[in-house]
């Protein structure tokens, strides 16, 4: 017996989410697509509270996304907001971004499995484990000081000084 199954879509929630690094706090939203204007309402969102509001600087660390791409993004950024500093992460490295430490959390923990039946449950779930978080995260203890970096930088100088025919780039056949 031959059974056909069918699939019906929700729909999609997009869920944006800003990383206090000194004090482990996320801030996060969902919308209901992407782009400038959700983006721009979580920077209203987190730059509207102190101690942000008052800040001399307050650096966002974006990946390369369309909504916070290039220099118009930056200048809407300082525009609304004159204290905030756009910091885009390299090409392919938005691992670099702490936020995205916490998406991958929120995917492990809060998404997974992908039992949902409507878009209201899963912004319910995204909101729980949020709060969640803020009641128990702790502020990452980095060790690895400008000192470890130039030591490590200084290895690796040596490191290729002493294998100078391994840093050439190898001809094709």
């Amino acid at each position: 017996m031959r059974v056909n199954h069918t699939y019906g879509r929700g729909g999609a929630l997009a869920y944006l989410a800003a990383y206090d690094v000194h004090q482990a706090k996320v801030f996060g939203r969902c919308e209901p697509t992407t782009g400038i204007g959700p983006f721009m309402n979580l920077v209203t969102q987190v730059m509207s509270q102190e101690p942000y509001a008052s800040a001399k600087r307050v650096f966002w660390i974006v990946d390369n996304g369309s909504s916070h791409r290039g220099k118009a993004a930056a200048a809407r950024l300082t525009t609304g907001f004159p204290n905030a500093v756009l910091v885009h992460t390299p090409v392919r490295a938005s691992w670099l971004n702490q936020v995205e430490v916490y998406f991958s959390a929120v995917q492990r923990k809060a998404l997974s499995p992908n039992d949902f039946t409507d878009l209201c449950q899963v912004g319910n779930r995204l909101r729980a484990f949020e709060d969640r978080y803020n009641a128990t995260a702790q502020p990452f203890q980095w060790k690895f000081t400008t000192s470890n970096l130039d030591d490590l930088l200084a290895r690796l100088d040596r490191h290729a000084a002493d294998r100078p025919e391994e840093c050439l780039p190898r001809r094709a056949a």
